[in-house]
């Protein structure tokens, strides 16, 4: 909750919101009308804990299609880049189970599989139908370990909340914000925060939340490509309902001839986020990601060896040659994975990319 503490009002962190242009448009609905001030307040204050609720991803970025001998299982490192390109295309749902800081559960449907990921207590599960595998995780009693999985499973799409989240840490005094008219979500009435980045340098049109008018929760997120007025990728719950869920939803078992795979915490690196902070009892090993830049300009380095792509038939397929590499752009991404090796991803141009690449 912390993370959203930088968008209170001016009395508590002043430097920021008198960095951003607050404004306000009428509501088309029936909710008492709020500035985006307010709507931030409700953001960080919102204390919505247990719930469950169906959720959908629709994706236009103009990706190339994954050829389907590349596709399978088999190929040279070709799966991985499959999954990637196939979470980022199409359309997708899946559901969601929270109660509290330590029993959660994310079903994301694919066309013939399912993918679960599961917390309960100290259990952790990683399971895809599709190889019928499961990972297993047995969490140690460490207060750095973030309580609501989410995101840190491999192809796992984010929740709504959980993309809210990256956007507004991310977005900072470089974003102008305003409060468009008032939509309906799940069938909940809800304010719409619009944030539109200052600066020319990123792919980034705007983004905007629907935040729910009782609640504060964030139950949808669209990204508009600049230049466009369509939505290159949304994330919105689709159902949501306040309360617990029923506990059996935590319980997880892995299906018979399942394959499962125990991992110890420092063994994860592959399937789980590590420690957020410097009290980890273990570092993850292997070169590590670089940020260069800030807030919407901003791009992920990966040094060579990182992310083992150079090899891979499927980068052929799904990338083409620019100066420095290779180059996989969508109307919200680009990737540039370099000659030597590296991987530079951001939101931003492909000179933007090239010129961090070659600094």
């Amino acid at each position: 909750m912390s993370r959203w503490y930088r968008w209170l009002p001016a009395a508590a962190v002043p430097a920021v919101v008198a960095a951003v242009s607050l404004t306000s448009h009428a509501g088309a609905a029936d909710l008492p009308e709020k500035s985006p001030e307010d709507v931030l307040a409700m953001l960080a204050g919102h204390s919505v804990e247990a719930f469950s609720g169906s959720f959908a991803q629709s994706s236009d970025l103009g990706l190339p299609e994954v050829p389907g001998e590349l596709a399978g299982p088999g190929g040279q490192g070709g799966e991985e880049i499959a999954t990637a390109v196939e979470l980022l295309t199409g359309d997708h749902t899946g559901r969601v189970y929270v109660s509290g800081e330590d029993a959660a559960r994310l079903q994301v449907m694919d066309s013939f599989s399912e993918r679960d990921l599961v917390r309960n207590g100290d259990d952790v599960w990683a399971y895809d139908s599709r190889e019928n595998s499961a990972v297993h995780l047995a969490l140690p009693d460490h207060p750095a370990y973030p309580g609501h999985p989410g995101a840190t499973a491999p192809g796992a799409t984010p929740t709504p909340e959980e993309l809210a989240k990256k956007f507004v840490d991310a977005a900072g005094p470089s974003t102008d914000l305003t409060v468009a008219d008032d939509v309906s979500v799940a069938g909940r009435d809800a304010y719409e925060l619009v944030m539109t980045p200052r600066t020319s340098g990123t792919l980034v049109g705007s983004v905007s939340i629907a935040v729910d008018g009782e609640t504060g929760f964030p139950l949808r997120v669209s990204v508009e490509a600049r230049g466009q007025e369509a939505p290159a990728f949304e994330l919105a719950y689709t159902s949501f309902t306040l309360g617990e869920p029923d506990a059996a939803r935590f319980d997880f078992t892995p299906p018979a001839g399942a394959t499962v795979e125990e991992k110890t915490l420092p063994d994860a690196e592959g399937h789980w986020a590590p420690y957020p902070d410097a009290t980890a009892p273990t570092a993850p090993a292997g070169p590590m990601p670089t940020v260069v830049g800030e807030a919407w300009e901003s791009v992920v380095v990966m040094p060579a060896g990182a992310a083992d792509l150079a090899a891979d038939p499927m980068l052929a397929q799904v990338t083409r040659p620019v100066d420095g590499g290779r180059l996989l752009s969508t109307a919200l991404v680009n990737v540039l994975v370099t000659d030597d090796g590296r991987v530079l991803v951001g939101s931003v141009p492909v000179e933007r990319l090239q010129a961090v690449a070659g600094s």
